[in-house]
């Protein structure tokens, strides 16, 4: 009788918030932002071939340049997988102005991500890979603030990911 009683009120209840990350209009402003050295912190996906390649690594930094059109960016990695350093040299990162979202193409596959707002020192990429989404933390320096990490957990959760399938470099 009690949970009969209870339930109109637990059906007028809002649901608890979630803040989902905001995506960056991209302008003459918003992107320089984005170029320069960034360090890979945290991501999450569900992506197998993604989750593959990410168990492995332990490290991750990398720099964008502008390319050699105005709406293209060119990129270097350097990773250290497992105990071996990658060098990886990306061009041709689409940037479409129209929806603000980046795309690359290689040899594996298509993906797509849209930077989302952010403290300027953060880079926050949601990534779009075949079906699946994910989320990405990057930063200028080697460490990020505990406010700062919360945040990315809390979108991380609003995706519908757990804080378990994080993923941190070292």
């Amino acid at each position: 009788l009690t949970l009969l009683l209870g339930l109109p009120f637990a059906l007028t209840a809002e649901p608890p918030s979630c803040t989902l990350p905001v995506p960056v209009t991209f302008s003459n402003a918003t992107i320089p932002r984005i170029l320069g050295h960034w360090n890979f912190i945290a991501s999450v996906s569900r992506h197998p071939r993604y989750l593959e390649k990410i168990k492995i690594m332990k490290h991750s930094s990398f720099s964008y340049f502008p390319g050699s059109h105005e709406e293209e960016l060119d990129a270097t990695t350097i990773a250290r997988v497992n105990e071996t350093c990658v060098v990886k040299n990306t061009s041709g990162i689409q940037l479409f102005l129209h929806n603000s979202t980046l795309l690359h193409v290689d040899n594996e596959s298509v993906s797509m991500a849209e930077v989302m707002q952010s403290n300027k020192d953060l880079l926050i990429l949601k990534h779009f890979h075949d079906d699946f989404v994910g989320l990405s933390l990057s930063a200028r320096t080697l460490n990020v603030s505990k406010e700062h990490l919360e945040e990315f957990k809390a979108y991380v959760h609003c995706l519908g990911f757990a804080e378990e399938e994080i993923f941190f470099t070292s």
